[in-house]
């Protein structure tokens, strides 16, 4: 991948992690793109609104074949490897944490989306090296979007560099969020962080794949996003993403990011406190 925008030029090694996050993940988006409306068995996970089908195992099982061929000695967190419910991906995440290398993917995020035909849906991979996110690859097939950020060497789309936006109040922002699949707790919880939010903001969005709102944030199309209730592959990708493009990512009470939050808030910087202060008033944090 390269650009010829003096400044902005971004060039991705043959034999780097983040080509092999690339081609992963445009390999098994093109896959998943193939199968639209061509997936057989539909179950549900942790509750009715927790859609998985053979698209997303065979995804999960693609990349993981990809990543192991090329890096062996990596670990891998992949969703469908995964029992449903938060306490079975805290442990999961929990034993592999602390691995020198280790990838966290999402192979569909946007199921829902996927089954329903709502072309808003992606691949998401993240490496991190020793709990620290060093790469993340966001790729979008049905808009052929690929989002990538390195450490240290910014964001980009389609090889041009993102910035987030430059709205300087929350009422000046579009917002976006996601509604949670535990329908008892966060559900409401999140219902109560819209009331409070949509009065003060340009407007809200949602529209279904935690990894495509932070890499949107990241491109300066949203403002900010939060959402309770995700785990480490909804969200490790995008993290890196927000943060190489300009932006601020924090647990919903405003603590630094980490793999174990499962509550965020993504913004362009500028908004970041406003947005964190209406959800905490509102009581709306899912902490």
């Amino acid at each position: 991948m390269t650009t010829n925008e003096g400044k902005s030029a971004y060039t991705v090694s043959s034999k780097s992690f983040t080509a092999v996050a690339i081609n992963t993940a445009a390999k098994a988006g093109e896959w998943i793109k193939s199968k639209l409306g061509d997936y057989n068995n539909l179950d549900l996970k942790y509750s009715s609104h927790d859609l998985v089908t053979e698209v997303d195992k065979g995804s999960e099982k693609m990349i993981r074949n990809l990543l192991m061929t090329h890096i062996p000695h990596h670990s891998f967190l992949g969703e469908e490897g995964v029992e449903a419910g938060p306490e079975a991906s805290a442990e999961a995440l929990k034993e592999v944490r602390d691995d020198e290398y280790l990838w966290i993917v999402d192979p569909l995020d946007g199921t829902t989306n996927f089954v329903h035909g709502f072309p808003y849906y992606a691949v998401s991979i993240a490496l991190a090296h020793k709990g620290e996110i060093i790469v993340g690859v966001v790729y979008d097939p049905t808009r052929d979007e690929l989002f990538v950020a390195e450490k240290g060497k910014g964001a980009y789309v389609k090889g041009k560099r993102m910035t987030v936006s430059q709205e300087l109040k929350l009422s000046e922002g579009l917002i976006a969020t996601g509604f949670p699949v535990d329908q008892k707790v966060n559900l409401p919880c999140n219902l109560a962080g819209i009331q409070a939010v949509a009065p003060k903001v340009r407007n809200i969005r949602t529209a279904g794949a935690a990894a495509l709102h932070l890499a949107y944030v990241a491109a300066g199309r949203l403002t900010g996003f939060w959402e309770i209730g995700l785990h480490a592959w909804d969200i490790a990708a995008g993290s890196l993403l927000v943060q190489e493009a300009g932006g601020r990512i924090t647990d919903t009470a405003g603590k630094p990011y980490t793999l174990e939050a499962r509550s965020v808030i993504a913004t362009n910087g500028s908004i970041h406190g406003e947005l964190q202060t209406v959800l905490a008033d509102a009581k709306a944090t899912g902490l």
